[in-house]
């Protein structure tokens, strides 16, 4: 088991000090279990108590003994209610707050009831927006774990290439690669920020099962064992000469990576064969274009511009009627962190330390999807690419 080093703790807190004095808060109530691991180390109930100057207090109710072990932040406290924390944070001298920041885009109505009755004084605010600022700055730790996840990726990516055969099932495929994963390290879920965000491993189908939409925010949805997870892997056979893809994140101790690579079984028409073809072409634009200073939206037009020019309008990413509005997603903790290469954001620029993946895909109904998605950040030496497993069509 690994634990996030102290001094990393410290120094993401200090961050989001200097942004919290800069926007006149006098502490942060940090409660998600993602941004709770990404400042304490660990993710047991509780909340983290940042002042605006001073030692974060993490305030855990079940399990303190297990957190002292797991995080390493000097203020490791057990309380039993929200009650408790005004005299808590007294005792370590620290003024009562009168501006409080709370993640008001994941924060349960009720649970933010209970703390406001805590200091009915105070004024709330949303502190997400300087938390997703601070987290979209990947450190060089961070880094190291996201290549240990394009590691696990291409295990699963080699794996595939192996078990693939006509006939098997996309659930059946999608349980030897999750088998792969697991066995190297991948703890099962993918975080995501979004108000009912679901995934486990990923994405597994084939054929026209590629091009079914979800109601996730993704180019591929896919039928889904079920109803109630109607996404993902289904019960349909693979067969030949249609597109098999594997989109699967890869997850070590935490922090994740996004990679989709397709296979076929013979051979692909010429349409799903060119459509590839030309997403990697859209890729190598964005190579060449994601620089210091570009703006997110920017970066999402020209290559968006591109792949209409190259005839694709109604079929980038997604079956019209159902295309999302990126091409790529910052990531780390979390799958749907900053930076957004999405329409609109023009006034947020890429930065030294972003970390994203980026994945032009294109999707035909009746015929099945392609396309490509690696994990880039952006280092002091220019456009790094962590996934690094062959982005080649694999025709078995």
């Amino acid at each position: 088991m690994r634990l996030t080093p102290a001094v990393e703790l410290e120094y993401r807190c200090k961050r989001l000090q200097d942004l919290m004095a800069e926007n006149d808060l006098d502490a942060a109530i940090i409660t998600q279990n993602a941004d709770l691991f990404y400042f304490t180390g660990t993710v047991q109930n509780g909340c983290l108590y940042l002042p605006a100057q001073g030692q974060p207090l993490y305030l855990v109710r079940r399990d303190a003994a297990r957190a002292r072990m797991e995080s390493g932040l000097k203020e490791v406290l057990a309380f039993s209610s929200p009650k408790d924390i005004p005299g808590l944070v007294a005792s370590f001298g620290y003024p009562e707050p009168k501006r409080i920041g709370m993640e008001f885009d994941v924060l349960p109505v009720g649970l933010f009831e209970r703390y406001r009755k805590v200091w009915p004084t105070a004024d709330f605010t949303d502190v997400t927006p300087l938390i997703r600022q601070v987290r979209m700055i990947k450190s060089h730790y961070e880094i190291h774990l996201m290549q240990d996840a394009a590691d696990q990726v291409d295990k699963v990516y080699q794996r595939a290439k192996e078990v693939i055969r006509a006939g098997m099932t996309d659930l059946e495929l999608a349980a030897e690669l999750e088998y792969v994963a697991r066995k190297h390290g991948h703890l099962g879920l993918i975080r995501m920020r979004v108000y009912n965000g679901e995934m486990f491993f990923g994405h597994t189908f084939s054929g026209c099962d590629s091009a079914v939409p979800a109601y996730t925010d993704t180019p591929f949805g896919g039928v889904g064992p079920s109803p109630c997870f109607g996404q993902g892997a289904s019960y349909k056979p693979i067969e030949r000469n249609e597109p098999i893809i594997i989109d699967f994140a890869g997850n070590m101790d935490g922090y994740l990576v996004d990679q989709t690579r397709v296979f076929a079984i013979g051979c692909l028409s010429d349409r799903l064969r060119k459509g590839f073809d030309d997403m990697l072409k859209v890729q190598d634009l964005m190579k060449q274009l994601a620089v210091e200073g570009i703006a997110w939206g920017e970066l999402y037009e020209r290559c968006h511009d591109l792949a209409c020019e190259m005839g694709y309008a109604d079929s980038f990413m997604g079956a019209k009627g159902s295309q999302v509005s990126f091409i790529g997603h910052g990531l780390g903790v979390e799958i749907d962190e900053y930076p957004f290469i999405a329409r609109g954001f023009m006034e947020q620029t890429l930065q030294i330390g972003m970390a994203w993946a980026f994945e032009p895909k294109v999707v035909f109904p009746g015929e099945g999807a392609v396309g490509i998605e690696n994990t880039f950040y952006l280092s002091n030496e220019g456009l790094k690419q962590l996934t690094r497993s062959d982005d080649a069509l694999v025709i078995l």
